[in-house]
């Protein structure tokens, strides 16, 4: 039905829907503050149909206002696209669709031993560490994040293959290219440079030959055939990076053991031949993270379908991604707006409990409701969002080993957008292998469709969601993924709060016990280390003691020599006398030192005569000497006048004045070294044994009788003569 101004008219069937859309005007010069925009929106029961046109306005303001939805439009103009396409093609999922998965999925997280990467990366400086942040970005935070198996395999019940997410309870949770490229934090990744499996894969030794920069010879002798693909051992490459000369070389190898190990570990212990296509791009600016995000949907795949299986996709970061939407956080970090902010390192250094059981998990993530999920992760700050590449209606990921997609139209609220119905035909059939047959042709539709990347800006409303997507999710067929469980009521906290069983009381009781008697055996321990302390200061003791005694034996031993020694020194010297001979002996040594003391003093006189001859003579010589040096100056003066007789008398005579002058000093030098060698010396000598004698006898008779004290003075009086006599010595 139409009006007279051709437009269309509401009819009784018809829902119609006023909607406001408050937007600020903060670059404009005529508006301020906020402007209310009526848009009319009608929808054909139940919601088949949806038409959007504003009211006519002719007026200048309307204009501005819908300039300023242009903008904005981009949001709804996706929105409105994403719900025709689902109304024209369906779900991914058709009404009667019967899954074939079963109800429990066996999966195993089996990682390899990290333990040698983690030792070389804390061996590196920060140097190198700087240059591999730069090149690689965060990778090295993976090797210290725990897989908790308990966890993982709880979400891998969740997997719901045929829309490429996770479904909780009433949620969809997936990780995306933007949050992942955030948490990888790598400065050369080009968001829109996605890796392409090449036609033509070169060989897998060429590969390794431009990465490690060794020699074919090297190559081919290390690379081994695990199962369907060869593979190089992580054994190799750690020698490698221990011992290879070229510093960007040894980064290169260890990301290159990061991405085998940890970001694609499909053969424990070895690295893939695909790994190393990949690796090959990323100098070139390729983004990894489509290729990560497309292995880990494979493999989730593939376990799911086959009911049991190992995981080969990256753990580590699902689980940190996981992290940072299922615990809520109170308030975002102003680190989140620095430079050198990492995600990766927060959430390692982040504790996490891992004490809930499988079965815990499984109930937590069954009844999980949009209210207990943190929609933005707190380190992610939204921008724009890629929601289809080229002609397809979601993102299509190329693998290392083959290819997936996802659609963020499912996950807006991950972005903080409000959330509207995606466009999901097509996902459960857009997996395939590079074994299948035609996938080149797939590979390079792939490829050429990231060539035509499509983005979306976010919008926030009041509500999250629209209640057309609210009406559409209930009526969504899913696979066979655990559904809510009505009956329980119970919050998440409660559910966390583990309540022991009996077989866990049992065992906490052991442990209780155990633990007390480790405290006694280390008590008792601590108590024989003491007893063997005091063992061992006891024989430390005992052994001084034993030394001590030894000593003291020794001592006594030397004291009794030396008894000895001078008891025969006392005989040989003869102090075996009595009295009265010592007093004769004393007399007669008195006598000969009077008799020396007398000859001293003859000595003395003599030499003082001898003493003032030789002053005597010594100034005769002088004056000889001066007559002699004024008689040559004379004869030099008259040498031409003189006669020779003269000359020659001259001569003689002093000659002859010399030879007097040598007898002279001839006769006082023999008279002095008569008088001191021959005379002088002895006595001094004999006076002083006579010293020592006397020393020695008055330390032996001063304190006895009367008679002894007199001999113990005589004795004194000896011993001063010798001291006298030291100075003729």
């Amino acid at each position: 039905m139409h009006d007279r101004c051709g437009h269309t008219l509401l009819s009784g069937s018809e829902k119609l829907l006023l909607r406001e859309v408050f937007t600020s005007v903060q670059d404009s010069e005529s508006l301020s503050g906020y402007i209310r925009t009526c848009v009319f929106v009608r929808f054909s029961p139940p919601y088949r149909r949806r038409e959007m046109y504003p009211p006519e306005s002719n007026s200048k303001e309307f204009n501005m206002e819908k300039g300023f939805l242009d903008r904005v439009e981009d949001n709804a103009a996706v929105r409105v696209w994403s719900e025709k396409t689902q109304q024209e093609k369906g779900d991914s999922l058709a009404e009667g669709y019967e899954s074939e998965l079963w109800d429990f999925t066996r999966i195993s997280v089996t990682q390899n031993d990290l333990r040698g990467l983690r030792e070389i990366w804390n061996s590196w400086n920060d140097e190198i560490k700087q240059l591999f942040y730069y090149n690689y970005g965060d990778l090295p935070c993976l090797l210290d994040i725990t897989v908790d198996k308990y966890l993982f395999r709880a979400l891998a019940q969740f997997w719901n293959p045929a829309y490429s997410c996770f479904t909780f309870g009433g949620v969809d949770l997936v990780p995306t290219v933007e949050e992942y490229m955030v948490l990888l934090n790598c400065p050369s990744m080009q968001a829109d440079r996605a890796y392409s499996r090449p036609v033509s894969v070169p060989p897998f030794s060429k590969k390794l030959m431009r990465i490690t920069g060794m020699s074919e010879q090297w190559v081919a002798a290390r690379i081994k055939q695990k199962g369907d693909s060869k593979c190089i051992p992580w054994g190799n490459l750690r020698d490698l990076i221990l011992a290879h000369p070229d510093l960007k070389k040894r980064v290169d190898v260890f990301a290159l053991s990061i991405y085998g190990l940890v970001v694609f570990p499909k053969a424990l212990g070895y690295v893939d031949e695909a790994v190393s296509d990949l690796f090959d791009r990323l100098d070139k600016g390729t983004t990894p993270v489509p290729a990560i995000l497309a292995e880990t949907f494979r493999s989730l795949n593939a376990c799911r379908r086959a009911d049991e299986g190992r995981f080969i996709g990256c753990a580590q970061l699902l689980l940190a991604w996981f992290h940072s939407h299922f615990w809520k956080a109170e308030k975002v970090s102003y680190r989140v707006f620095s430079r050198d902010y990492s995600p990766l390192r927060e959430l390692v250094a982040t504790s996490r409990r891992d004490d809930i059981s499988e079965e815990k998990w499984i109930t937590i993530l069954q009844n999980l409701q949009a209210k207990n999920v943190e929609w933005r992760a707190p380190w992610f700050l939204p921008g724009e969002i890629l929601y289809r590449c080229g002609n397809f209606d979601w993102v299509p990921l190329a693998g290392i080993w083959g290819a997936s997609g996802y659609t963020p139209l499912l996950v807006l609220r991950q972005y903080r957008s409000r959330q509207f119905i995606p466009a999901t035909q097509g996902l459960a059939q857009c997996e395939f292998s590079y074994k299948d047959d035609g996938y080149k042709k797939k590979v390079r539709e792939i490829s050429d469709t990231w060539n035509q990347t499509r983005r979306m800006k976010g919008f926030t409303a009041g509500s999250m969601a629209t209640p057309e997507y609210e009406w559409w999710w209930g009526r969504r067929v899913n696979d066979n993924i655990p559904k809510p469980n009505q009956g329980s009521t119970q919050p998440i906290e409660e559910h966390l709060r583990v309540a022991p069983s009996e077989l866990e009381i049992i065992k906490q009781d052991f442990e209780r016990k155990s633990s007390e008697f480790g405290k006694k055996i280390e008590q008792l321990e601590e108590e024989k280390m003491r007893l063997g302390l005091d063992v061992d200061i006891h024989k430390l003791e005992a052994e001084k003691l034993r030394k001590g005694k030894n000593k003291a034996e020794e001592d006594l031993d030397s004291l009794k020599t030396d008894y000895k020694k001078l008891r025969k020194s006392i005989r040989t010297a003869g102090l075996g006398k009595t009295p009265e001979q010592w007093r004769q002996e004393i007399g007669k040594e008195k006598t000969r030192a009077d008799q020396w003391e007398k000859k001293f003093h003859d000595v003395r006189v003599q030499e003082d005569v001898l003493k003032k001859n030789l002053l005597e003579s010594q100034n005769e010589k002088e004056k000889l000497r001066a007559r002699v040096a004024e008689l040559e100056r004379s004869l030099h003066q008259h040498r031409s006048r003189n006669s020779v007789i003269e000359l020659r008398a001259s001569l003689s005579r002093i000659e002859e004045l010399k030879e007097e002058i040598g007898k002279l000093e001839t006769a006082l030098q023999d008279s002095k070294i008569r008088v001191e060698l021959l005379e002088v010396r002895e006595v001094a000598d004999h006076l002083q044994t006579l010293a020592v004698q006397a020393d020695v006898l008055s330390l032996q008779y001063e304190s006895e009788s009367d008679r002894g004290r007199n001999l113990a003075g005589l004795l004194r009086e000896v011993k001063a003569l010798g001291i006298r006599a030291k100075s003729y010595m």
